[in-house]
């Protein structure tokens, strides 16, 4: 299958744009390309569990900075990841609670069942430690951009580094890079009553990077639309710091006490005539999560010899959640506890040949009660337990990946990974329908690279990807009544899917460096993904059947642009088009026994042909106060919110603009900043998410929510040390 035919320019363009860039890139200016390349991309990649650096990784990787968000306001996860190609984050409602997908993973789901509060297909690590849960769902409790230092994103299938639910990862550091100690206050106030409070210190640790540090926020939000509105608090403290000559130690604390309101979707007549209603049945019952949490985790990596290491990871995660969810109460009491063990070796097996082995093994597990009531007449939890039971969940992987470097040149990547996704199900109340049931599944990995120098790389590579049904799929079928036999659904089996990509990484300096435009980099990458077994909803998502096949072929762009007098521009850019190549649904389930539906050729539900975002950043070293002007655009094509392609979400483009300064006044080493950001500049009426294969109440489907209008925030800041 073949991209559009306006696609096709597009998918010539990005692999030939390295040509005129390279042929300014010469001996001459190689010291000056590599000093551009440490202030672009000053980092390892520890999302890729051995690589040490963005270009030596056969991946598509992007990396996003503090400072790539810092004029908004950092409430959910969407602020910072539309700076990277192929991900989609929508905010649902103005909140933490957003939707991710990469490369079409992450993209499905049915009803209320699974469209709110929670994200699945994608891997998601805080500080190295899962916020995803064995089953491959993941909620954002404990991530705040307020406290969030960069964040890694692979974008390319990696389920034979992650296993489960890793068509892409997104690896989130709260740890910071400084050299003297530090502290801030930054305090925000933004339309529909938004607060929040950020504060965060820290200390080096030694003379070799360590580390210590903590953050608080505390926000408050009372939201655009009805019940909608949401208050979080969160928790960081970390150690980074060298143990010895040899060992490195890594300590991490958090925790969050986060309670949102859902207002659910609506129908396109409801958003027409007041998009800030919420859905009757959610606003009737006060639909709610409220979640609280906390994790403790350690890691520590320890130098054997020269070209040795071996690292350990062990994290406990203990939740309490509460749910005013359709039309129960709910109470979820987990554990969730594991970690990891790896073994890495780099030898130099001749002047010529470098060579690189890593083996390890993750383990995950989770398990707890549930219990469910129903609704009292405020909406709080009953007398009436109605349900009673426990779910558990154990994942375990061993994956190796061997790279061989030839000449400091080309690079061969061969890796693989095991997984075992088993499923654990007892009833209290009704004891027969207790059930366990185990996922297997092993997935390769083929990359091959060229690095042209240090900062410049193209790549080649195939991957496999292993994706077990969340345990609100594992449902049995309840079409004809409630389900008495089993809890866990005897006919689903892994997403299985295979990923081909091409790509180029490469940073290039401009002529001598004293013209206008001084330095470019950029990430271009192809790709086509095969799914085998996709799992697909029935009724609303009341259950899923594994019943299809799908096909991704994409195309991505990022590039930053540096020029004279502070300007930046920045640029994300998604080309794809996605299709179902396999997809009978039989009708008996609507009441029509004997017939089908037949959605082949369809387009995959909550997948845009195309979206980007644009920034300009105007940062001249010289301007008075500090001061500094961004503006922004973003836009997302439209799609299809039902696997039968027949409910449609409008394109939509949205502007940004804000006004930073950096230095309004200095006492001593006490720093003045403020801020004054305004997004949906033109206060456009749009569909900021949705949900999908949603319910039809009265022949309306119930997928549309609403984009919010425009919104202004001020911020003030004291800061010391940073």
């Amino acid at each position: 299958m073949s991209l559009p035919r306006r696609f096709l320019p597009a998918a010539v363009v990005l692999p030939l744009a390295a040509a005129p860039l390279v042929a300014q890139s010469t001996k001459a200016d190689s010291a000056r390309r590599d000093s551009v390349a440490q202030s672009l991309t000053p980092f390892s990649v520890r999302a890729t569990r051995s690589t040490s650096n963005i270009f030596a990784a056969p991946l598509a990787i992007t990396r996003v900075e503090r400072s790539q968000w810092a004029n908004r306001a950092g409430f959910g996860l969407n602020d910072a990841l539309g700076a990277v190609p192929g991900a989609l984050v929508q905010s649902r409602y103005g909140t933490s609670d957003v939707r991710i997908v990469i490369r079409g993973f992450g993209a499905r789901g049915a009803g209320d069942r699974s469209n709110a509060g929670t994200s699945r297909g994608v891997r998601v690590l805080l500080d190295g430690m899962p916020e995803t849960e064995p089953d491959g769902r993941t909620a954002f409790d404990n991530i705040d951009l307020g406290a969030t230092e960069s964040i890694e994103v692979i974008r390319s299938n990696a389920s034979s580094l992650w296993g489960n639910a890793a068509g892409g990862v997104i690896s989130v550091s709260t740890v910071p890079n400084v050299d003297q100690p530090y502290s801030s206050m930054q305090f925000q106030s933004g339309s529909f009553g938004l607060q929040r409070i950020i504060a965060q210190t820290g200390a080096p640790i030694g003379t070799r990077g360590g580390v210590a540090y903590t953050s608080f926020t505390n926000t408050t939000f009372d939201g655009w639309r009805t019940n909608s509105d949401a208050r979080r608090v969160t928790f960081n403290a970390g150690v980074v710091a060298p143990v010895g000559d040899a060992t490195r130690l890594r300590v991490h604390l958090t925790g969050a006490n986060n309670l949102f309101h859902i207002p659910g979707p609506l129908s396109a007549q409801e958003v027409a005539a007041n998009p800030r209603q919420a859905n009757a049945t959610y606003n009737g019952r006060d639909e709610r999560r409220y979640n609280r949490l906390a994790r403790v985790g350690a890691s520590i990596e320890h130098d054997v010899g020269d070209n040795q290491m071996v690292s350990a990871v062990a994290y406990i995660n203990p939740k309490y959640l509460q749910r005013s969810e359709r039309g129960t109460f709910r109470d979820f009491t987990r554990y969730h506890g594991g970690g990891n063990v790896a073994y890495n070796r780099a030898d130099v097996l001749s002047p010529t040949l470098r060579n690189r082995l890593t083996v390890g093994v993750d383990q995950a597990y989770q398990d707890g009660a549930i219990l469910f009531y129903n609704l009292s007449p405020t909406n709080g939890r009953s007398t009436t337990l109605r349900d009673n039971k426990k779910e558990g969940a154990y994942n375990s992987g061993l994956f190796v990946e061997n790279e061989l470097l030839v000449n400091d040149k080309l690079g061969l990547t061969l890796g693989a990974r095991g997984d075992a996704i088993s499923y654990y199900y007892q009833n209290y109340l009704n004891p027969k329908t207790n059930a366990s049931k185990r996922f297997a599944q092993v997935t390769p990995k083929l990359g091959t690279s060229w690095r042209f120098s240090p900062t410049h790389q193209v790549y080649a590579s195939f991957g496999g990807g292993v994706e077990a049904p969340a345990g609100n799929e594992t449902d049995p079928a309840s079409t004809f009544g409630q389900d008495t036999v089993t809890a866990l659904n005897p006919l689903l089996e892994p997403i299985r899917s295979f990923t081909y990509e091409v790509g180029t990484k490469h940073v290039v300096p401009v002529g001598d460096g004293n013209g206008f435009l001084q330095s470019v980099s950029y990430d271009a990458a192809a790709y086509l993904t095969d799914v085998r077994n996709e799992i697909v909803p029935y009724r609303g998502g009341r259950f899923y059947f594994t019943a299809g096949s799908a096909r991704r072929v994409g195309t991505e762009l990022g590039v930053r642009l540096h020029a004279a007098h502070g300007l930046r521009f920045e640029n994300a850019l998604t080309l794809s088009r996605n299709t179902y190549e396999d997809y009978r649904v039989d009708s008996v389930h609507y009441g029509n026994a004997g017939a089908f539906a037949n959605y082949r050729g369809n387009r995959i539900v909550g997948v845009p042909d195309w979206f980007y975002q644009s920034n300009l950043t105007w940062q001249p070293s010289s301007a008075p106060l500090g001061l500094s002007v961004q503006t922004g655009l973003q836009g997302t094509g439209g799609y299809w919110a039902d696997d039968a392609n027949s409910v449609r979400i409008a394109e939509a483009h949205i502007v940004n603009a804000s006004v930073r300064a950096d230095r309004i006044l200095t006492v001593g080493g006490a720093r003045l900043s403020g801020l004054v950001a305004v997004e949906n500049l033109t206060d456009r009426a749009w569909i900021g998410s949705a949900f999908l294969n949603p319910d039809v109440v009265n022949g309306r489907p119930l997928a549309y929510e609403p984009g919010m209008p425009r919104t202004v925030m001020v911020s003030f800041s004291v800061s010391r040390g940073r």
